[in-house]
């Protein structure tokens, strides 16, 4: 359904560590800064962009917008949420676990990056 998701940024160098951190817990790669000064992952077959906004005015995250990335298990939502943690990230509502909804039982982790856009790592739990 989606081609790409992209966040804008105030501070590429602190969004990069961030980002970093999230997508090696989960398995993946560090992003690379393409032509344009944008830092890109690619993942998946996802692909995921930081960037300063192209109008020039300040970077700000999405009031009720979540960004949420596919695991693979608790154990790597977990992993995910530490490294969040550990490069800046904010940990927000629930702690990280299991929670019942209407598709069945999720393992969700939520965390807000440097720049206040709201993430959640979610696997969902076999029937």
């Amino acid at each position: 359904m989606f081609s790409h998701m992209m966040v804008g940024s105030n501070d590429l160098d602190r969004s990069k560590r961030f980002y970093d951190a999230l997508f090696t817990a989960m398995g993946g790669k560090p992003g690379r800064m393409d032509e344009k000064g944008r830092i890109v992952y690619l993942n998946n077959g996802g692909i995921f962009i930081v960037t300063k906004p192209i109008d020039g005015q300040p970077a700000t995250h999405g009031n009720g917008c979540t960004i949420g990335f596919a695991v693979d298990g608790p154990e790597q939502a977990k992993a995910w949420h530490q490294a969040g943690l550990e490069a800046g990230g904010t940990a927000i509502e629930d702690p990280p676990g299991v929670r019942q909804g209407g598709f069945g039982k999720l393992y969700l982790a939520y965390l807000r990056d440097p720049d206040g856009n709201k993430l959640c790592a979610l696997h969902r739990v076999p029937a």
